[in-house]
């Protein structure tokens, strides 16, 4: 019994001597190390540090991962068309109509996906982000892609009109005469998007709605 009150007295001191008096320097840093210690040692602290923070890289990384499921769809599609150039659409189950049809969707994709981008996202990431301003490289590479694309169109046209005319090396050509550009530019915006990259600009708030 005498033990347990002088104990009591004894943590009652301590307590009202906390209050009462800044503690030291040393003291500070010796009750941060023991705090660090118990956080690391607490299984269910450690769990829910690593949720918060896997959910706030999924946060400041949502665009990116976004933008990266659209540029993987249009590097299958291309890398689809260039293959099947030399005719072996056909053992797909292909006619030339539908492996120009499919063409034309690419296209029409790339453009409307373009479009989107430079009169509804690029103008706002452009206030902070001189990559995404209109004299910048991701709209310089549009214009590249674009003039590759208009090229393509000329040659569906002219084998739509005319199947038999139909030139597996000029298909090929063609779609050479654009892929770096292409494939460069959408590994290239993904990575200006990227979470480690967005955090110079933006706070975390932010990229909650920025559009996309």
């Amino acid at each position: 019994m005498f033990a347990d009150h002088t104990l009591l007295r004894h943590l009652c001191l301590i307590q009202r001597h906390a209050f009462s008096a800044r503690p030291s320097t040393s003291f500070l840093r010796y009750r941060r190390r023991i705090h660090q210690r118990s956080v690391m040692s607490d299984p269910t602290c450690t769990n829910k540090s690593n949720l918060t923070t896997a959910q706030e890289e999924r946060r400041w990384n949502r665009m990116s991962i976004q933008m990266q499921n659209f540029h993987n769809h249009f590097k299958l599609e291309f890398n689809a068309l260039y293959e099947m150039a030399d005719g072996s659409f056909n053992k797909r189950g292909l006619s030339l109509g539908l492996y120009l049809r499919q063409a034309e969707q690419l296209q029409r994709q790339l453009t409307l996906h373009h479009t989107i981008e430079e009169r509804h996202i690029f103008p706002i990431l452009a206030k902070r982000m001189p990559s995404f301003r209109n004299d910048e490289a991701h709209i310089k590479s549009h214009h590249g892609i674009h003039e590759g694309l208009d090229k393509l169109a000329q040659l569906l046209h002219k084998w739509k009109v005319e199947p038999s005319a139909y030139s597996p090396q000029e298909m090929r050509e063609s779609l050479d005469s654009w892929r770096e550009v292409l494939f460069k530019h959408l590994d290239e915006e993904v990575n200006d998007l990227s979470g480690e990259n967005m955090k110079k600009y933006w706070t975390l708030e932010e990229m909650d709605i920025l559009p996309m």
